[in-house]
C-alpha cells in the first residue's frame, strides 16, 4: 500500500511540472487596416445574413441551390468529417489499450536427424492485456487541443468556401443582368442605325451627302452588330460558369432585369478587429496557427520520461482439460518509465521543426488579415468610384445624346456639318451607355467583394 501511495504521490508531483505552454493569441495590430478610414461604429453588413442582402428572389433561389449542390462545398463538409474522426481519436488516447488473445502452441523438442521426436506438449493460452501511458507532462492534452484546432480550422474553411460561394453566384448573376442590357443597347442600336442607312440613302439621292457618308453609315451599323456575337457568347460562357457553381447539367439562368435590382445604401463596415471573429479565412489561419503551437508543445514534451503502466490477465495450462480453471489463472502489472537519452537527434529535429511551423502560421496569421483589410479597403473604394463615376456618366450621356441630335440635324438641313462628326457622336454615345452599365454592375460587384471581404456569408 505504501508503495502505491508513494506513486500516486509521485505522479502528482510531477504532474504539477507541466512543460507546456499555454495558447495566447499572437499581437496582431489591426489599426488602420482600412485605409482613410477612421470608423468607430462595430455596425457591420457582415452580421447581415445574406437573403437580406439581395432583394430579387430569383437570385435567392441560385444561392440556396447552390449552398445545397456545390461540389467545392461538399468537399469541404467531407474534409470537417476527416478532422472531426481525428479529434474524436485524439479524446481516446487517455483511455488504455485493451487486446484479447486466444492461443494454441504445440511445441516438440527433438534430437538431430535420426535420432526421432522425444516429446512434445500443447501450451493453451486466454487472457487480456492492457497498457496506459499517464499524461504526465501533458503531451496527450496538447494532441488533443491541436486535433480541435484542426477540426475548428476545418469548420471555418468551409465557411469560407460558403461566403465565396454566395460572392460568386451573386457577381455571375449580376454580370449576367448587365451583359442582357449590353445586348439590348446593341441590339436597339443596330435598329437605329438601319434607319441611318436609309436615310443616308434618301440623303444622296437627294445630292445632300456623298457616297462615302452612306458607306460610312453602313460600316457604323456593321460596328454595332459585330459586337453582338460576342456579348452572346459572353453570356452562354457566364451561364456556364453559373451551371458549374451550382452543380448543374448545362443550360440557361432564369433571371430578372439589371434595373429591377435594388442597390443596398448603408454599407457599415464595422471596424478592423472584428476582421478576426467575422473573416473565416482569418479564423482559420489563427486555428492553423493553434494547431502548430499545440504541435510545438508535444514536441518539447518529448525530451521528458513517459511513464507506461502494463497490465495481463487470463488462464494458461498445458492440459485442455485445465484449461480456463482456477489453477491455470495468471495476472500480472508492471511499471516503467522511459527516458530518451540518444536518439540521433531526432528530438531535436522534430522540435526545430515544429517552431519553424508555428512562426510561418504565426507569419501567415498576419498575412491573413492584412490581406483582409486589403480587400476591404479596396471593395469599399471601388464603391465609391462607381458612384462617382456614374453621376458624371449620366451627365456626359445627355451631352452626347443632343451631340447626335444636333450633328444629325445639322447634316440633314444644313452643310455645316459631315456624317463622319454624326459617326464620332453615334460611337461615343454607344461607349457611354455600355460603359453606364458597366458603372452599375460595378457598384453591385463592389458591395458583393464588401460583404464577402468583410466576412459576411456564413451565419
Amino acid at each position: 500500500m505504501r508503495k502505491y501511495i508513494g506513486l500516486v504521490i509521485l505522479l502528482t508531483v510531477l504532474a504539477s511540472c507541466q512543460v507546456s505552454k499555454k495558447y495566447e493569441r499572437p499581437t496582431i495590430n489591426t489599426n488602420n487596416l482600412y485605409r482613410d478610414q477612421q470608423n468607430t461604429d462595430t455596425t457591420t453588413i457582415a452580421t447581415m445574413p445574406w437573403q437580406k442582402l439581395f432583394n430579387d428572389p430569383l437570385l435567392i433561389e441560385l444561392i440556396t441551390e447552390g449552398l445545397q449542390q456545390n461540389l467545392d462545398l461538399k468537399i469541404a463538409v467531407e474534409n470537417i468529417n476527416v478532422a472531426r474522426a481525428s479529434f474524436k481519436q485524439s479524446k481516446t488516447t487517455f483511455l488504455p489499450d485493451l487486446n484479447g488473445n486466444a492461443s494454441i502452441t504445440q511445441s516438440k523438442l527433438a534430437f538431430p536427424q535420426g535420432f526421432g521426436i522425444i516429446s512434445s506438449s500443447t501450451q493453451y493460452d486466454v487472457g487480456l492485456t492492457a497498457s496506459w501511458e499517464a499524461d504526465i507532462w501533458g503531451k496527450l492534452r496538447s494532441s488533443k487541443r491541436s486535433a480541435l484546432a484542426g477540426l475548428l480550422q476545418t469548420e471555418e474553411a468551409r465557411k469560407a468556401v460558403q461566403t465565396q460561394l454566395i460572392s460568386d453566384i451573386a457577381n455571375n448573376y449580376f454580370m449576367l443582368l448587365a451583359l442582357d442590357e449590353q445586348l439590348m443597347v446593341l441590339e436597339k442600336t443596330v435598329v437605329n442605325r438601319k434607319t441611318d442607312v436609309s436615310t443616308m440613302k434618301s440623303l444622296k439621292a437627294a445630292n445632300i451627302v456623298t457616297g462615302a457618308a452612306e458607306v460610312q453609315s453602313e460600316a457604323n451599323q456593321y460596328a454595332a452588330e459585330v459586337a453582338i456575337p460576342r456579348l452572346k457568347r459572353q453570356i452562354r460562357e457566364t451561364e456556364n460558369v453559373m451551371n458549374v457553381l451550382l452543380t448543374r447539367q448545362a443550360g440557361s439562368i432564369d433571371r430578372k432585369s439589371l434595373e429591377s435590382q435594388q442597390l443596398l445604401l448603408d454599407l457599415n463596415i464595422g471596424i478592423p478587429a472584428q476582421l478576426l471573429q467575422n473573416r473565416p479565412d482569418v479564423k482559420q489561419a489563427e486555428y492553423a496557427f493553434m494547431k502548430a503551437f499545440e504541435i510545438t508543445n508535444v514536441a518539447r514534451q518529448s525530451f521528458y520520461p513517459s511513464l507506461n503502466i502494463t497490465a495481463s490477465s487470463g488462464f494458461t495450462s498445458f492440459s485442455f482439460k485445465d484449461w480456463i480453471t482456477p489453477s491455470g489463472l495468471f495476472a500480472n502489472i508492471a511499471g516503467g518509465i522511459t527516458q530518451p537519452i540518444f536518439n540521433k537527434g531526432a528530438n531535436k529535429a522534430r522540435l526545430a521543426t515544429a517552431k519553424a511551423a508555428q512562426q510561418e502560421s504565426a507569419y501567415l496569421f498576419q498575412k491573413s488579415l492584412l490581406k483582409a483589410g486589403e480587400e476591404v479597403s479596396n471593395a469599399l473604394f471601388s464603391y465609391q468610384t462607381a458612384i462617382e463615376q456614374q453621376s458624371i456618366r449620366t451627365k456626359q450621356l445627355q451631352s452626347l445624346q443632343k451631340s447626335v441630335d444636333f450633328t444629325k440635324k445639322l447634316l440633314r438641313y444644313s452643310s455645316a456639318t459631315n456624317y463622319t462628326d454624326v459617326l464620332t457622336s453615334e460611337q461615343h454615345l454607344l461607349s457611354a451607355e455600355l460603359d453606364n452599365i458597366g458603372d452599375k454592375l460595378q457598384q453591385w460587384q463592389a458591395v458583393i467583394s464588401l460583404y464577402r471581404a468583410l466576412g459576411g456569408g456564413w451565419q
